[in-house]
């Protein structure tokens, strides 16, 4: 898993190289980010494990229904790791970076730290 969440890291998209500049070395609300996170079977675009945020970014095939009904298992199981995810649109990354940012703080502030992950 860690070879493939290696190669994952080295071909990102436009947006998750911009997130990812915002996200680490603990430059939002002091949260410590991990790239390419391996969770269950999944990789996480973004995963904070002190708090359980998963965040997810989405191009356009996330938008046809085979896309959302496997982003919503995706969720589900996620969800039963105690993680809770966020979902973002490359566009609003690439577009309304700030917007996102302050939404995944708002975001992380409701989640209860943990050490448990």
């Amino acid at each position: 898993m860690r070879v493939r969440a290696r190669a994952l890291r080295k071909v990102q998209t436009d947006a998750e190289s911009l997130l990812w500049s915002r996200l680490r070395s603990r430059q939002l609300g002091n949260l410590k980010f991990r790239r390419q996170r391996p969770i269950g079977p999944y990789f996480a675009d973004f995963a904070c494990l002190e708090t359980g945020l998963v965040i997810e970014l989405d191009g356009g095939q996330h938008a046809e229904d085979a896309g959302v009904a496997h982003d919503q298992k995706r969720s589900d199981d996620m969800a039963a790791l105690d993680f809770q995810t966020l979902r973002f649109w490359n566009n609003d990354v690439l577009l309304q970076t700030e917007a996102v940012l302050e939404k995944i703080l708002q975001f992380a502030d409701t989640l209860t730290p943990t050490l448990s992950r």
